[in-house]
């Protein structure tokens, strides 16, 4: 159960692998790419823990896989057409993972506010979130292209914590990837990796606390910011 600590904090989430699972979405436009330029498709067990880092760079470490290296010039327009084929469909097999929506209610009504920060571009963030009707709940929704510097830049998070109305000492981030853990370990605010994520060692990733499944996230935020108010 949520308690009092978390009235007015600011609950930060990283997006893909994070909140919503949207590996299958993501290989499903891949592929599509790849299929067009005759290339051989990677199987999808050695991509899904490409996903988390933005388009260009899942095609880039996709085609890497099968070794095909693209020109950057080239990069560019297949990451254009990447972007195509995702948002044609871009909810068509993703989902919120289990017990996130139900987390979400239970932080917002503890008085969390709730921000999404995410390496993600920003029109297809609030677009799959629009989709799988989880928008409202968030104050801010910050992706790549919004801020001067990305994840694991410590910039993006604290950008996003202002634009969601929080301050830094208020705040936890909750993610899957080093980007996520890097970005709140130098923003000096508690972080927490989720077991369910794209990454397979989470444990080197360094965080505070790490999640099994979404119905533990209250009472683990809870205990984060009482031990850092200590």
């Amino acid at each position: 159960m949520a308690h009092k600590t978390l009235s007015g904090a600011t609950i930060v989430f990283d997006l893909d692998g994070t909140l919503v699972d949207t590996a299958p979405d993501l290989i499903r436009a891949l592929n599509a790419v790849l299929s067009e330029e005759s290339i051989a498709l990677p199987p999808a067990d050695t991509i899904r823990h490409l996903v988390g880092h933005g388009a260009r760079a899942l095609l880039q470490r996709g085609a890497a896989q099968i070794g095909v290296v693209f020109e950057d010039a080239r990069l560019d327009e297949l990451t254009e057409r990447f972007i195509a084929h995702y948002r044609a469909d871009i909810a068509a097999l993703s989902r919120p993972f289990p017990g996130a929506e139900e987390a979400l209610d239970a932080l917002a009504r503890a008085g969390a506010a709730l921000a999404v920060c995410t390496n993600k571009r920003t029109d297809l963030s609030v677009e799959l979130l629009t989709a799988l009707g989880l928008h409202t709940r968030f104050s801010a929704i910050v992706g790549a292209d919004s801020v001067k510097r990305r994840k694991p830049d410590p910039a993006h998070l604290l950008d996003t914590i202002t634009l969601a109305g929080g301050q830094r000492d208020r705040a936890v981030m909750i993610g899957d990837t080093d980007s996520d853990i890097l970005a709140a370990q130098a923003a000096q605010i508690p972080c927490i990796a989720v077991r369910f994520g794209y990454v397979h060692d989470v444990e080197a990733l360094g965080a505070d606390a790490i999640m099994e499944a979404y119905g533990e996230l209250p009472a683990l935020i809870d205990r984060l910011m009482s031990s850092d108010a200590s």
